[in-house]
């Protein structure tokens, strides 16, 4: 039975592929960066809790270390989507 390091990184390939796969399918920039950026938050949370143990430290940690990837990928989007307006 694989542990959950192993199932992690079946994810991370997994959306690792996706995020190769994905662009070339979606008509609209826009909302293929939101779904890119998407795949990013999944994969730098799992890293966070899997890889640097962050699964058993304190909800406060997690909590802000989460908040920190998806503040980092909200302004990411706000970047593409104002590329995108002008």
């Amino acid at each position: 039975m694989p542990n959950r390091l192993d199932i992690t990184w079946i994810a991370l390939i997994g959306l690792a592929l996706a995020t190769l796969l994905i662009p070339p399918l979606l008509p609209r920039p826009l909302f293929g960066n939101a779904l890119l950026l998407a795949f990013a938050a999944v994969k730098g949370r799992r890293i966070v809790l899997d890889f640097l143990d962050l699964r058993t430290a304190p909800a406060l940690w997690r909590g802000l270390v989460s908040a920190w990837i998806f503040i980092v990928l909200l302004f990411a989007w706000l970047a593409s989507a104002a590329v995108a307006v002008i």
